[in-house]
């Protein structure tokens, strides 16, 4: 089955059977942010609830997806020391400084871009972070706990980002 933008589609209620729906929806924004630091911890919180107002989807789903390998989205408290413990720990996790096979480019012959930087730093980071985080959607709000936010978080180096925010329910 192929889901259309805000094409009405069937689904099923596992609590009593097949249920139809006319109501079911899909809307989805390829957003952009400019990073200036790495790791760098944007708050896109702000940026999904507009996309959730803008969708008309009262309940379901959000879910937020970094189109990158070297930068990542999670929840988690912004809380300015906490953003600088998470930080301290990518470092240790995997160090900048460390050797990475992905970054000899003496010996490395696949993907090589012209002028590319040393990155296997951020590629390991991104091992322990992820791509991409799923909320729910209730009466036309995020919910997100109390301290809970979401980021999007540069592991590289400066430059233009995207992620999609996509909405989903009814």
């Amino acid at each position: 089955m192929t889901l259309a933008v805000g094409k009405a589609i069937p689904y099923t209620d596992s609590s009593n059977g097949r249920v139809e729906s006319d109501g079911f929806k899909i809307h989805r924004e390829l957003l952009t942010t400019e990073t200036s630091d790495a790791p760098q911890f944007i708050d896109i919180t702000s940026r999904v609830n507009d996309v959730i107002r803008t969708s008309g989807i009262t309940d379901g789903q959000v879910l937020v997806y970094s189109t990158h390998t070297t930068c990542s989205v999670i929840i988690n408290e912004n809380e300015p020391l906490l953003l600088k413990d998470m930080a301290h720990y990518l470092e240790r996790q995997a160090p900048k400084a460390m050797y990475y096979g992905h970054n000899d480019f003496a010996i490395r012959t696949v993907s090589v871009r012209p002028n590319e930087c040393p990155n296997g730093h951020a590629h390991c980071q991104h091992l322990v972070l992820g791509t991409s985080e799923t909320a729910p959607v209730i009466n036309s709000e995020l919910l997100l706990g109390e301290f809970q936010r979401i980021f999007l978080v540069e592991l590289d180096e400066p430059k233009a980002r995207e992620f999609l925010v996509q909405v989903s329910g009814l």
